[in-house]
């Protein structure tokens, strides 16, 4: 698999705050990742979790390749919320989530999110 093919690159625009960059990484949960590819674009609402912000995205994914510990910068889905979730601090989850890449660019603006701002996620 290539490069390309192996790494899909993200943009997430977060209403009133700015852009952020980062990448789904194939190999980390392979059927989550495509199953989200496929729903891209798509627009949830922020929901504050310890080390991160969550939205819900309606795709009923079980637990592959779960992780209970995720470092500043993981984007994962958490099949418990069926939500994805970006973290922004290095934290225990609550339960198992599916790593599925991570942030390049911008991290910092999830630390100035608000419950409710809109998140829009879309291939780059």
């Amino acid at each position: 698999m290539s490069e390309s093919q192996s790494r899909i690159p993200l943009k997430m625009t977060i209403e009133g705050v700015g852009e952020v960059y980062g990448e789904l990484v194939r190999f980390s949960a392979p059927l989550t990742v495509e199953t989200i590819l496929k729903k891209l674009p798509m627009e949830g609402r922020a929901h504050p979790q310890d080390g991160g912000h969550s939205f819900i995205i309606g795709i009923r994914r079980g637990a592959e390749k779960a992780v209970r510990s995720v470092k500043a910068g993981t984007i994962a889905y958490w099949p418990m919320g069926d939500a994805i979730v970006v973290y922004h601090s290095d934290t225990s989850t609550y339960s198992p989530v599916n790593t599925l890449g991570r942030v390049t660019e911008n991290l910092e603006l999830f630390r100035k999110l608000r419950s409710g701002t809109k998140i829009r996620i879309e291939r780059a």
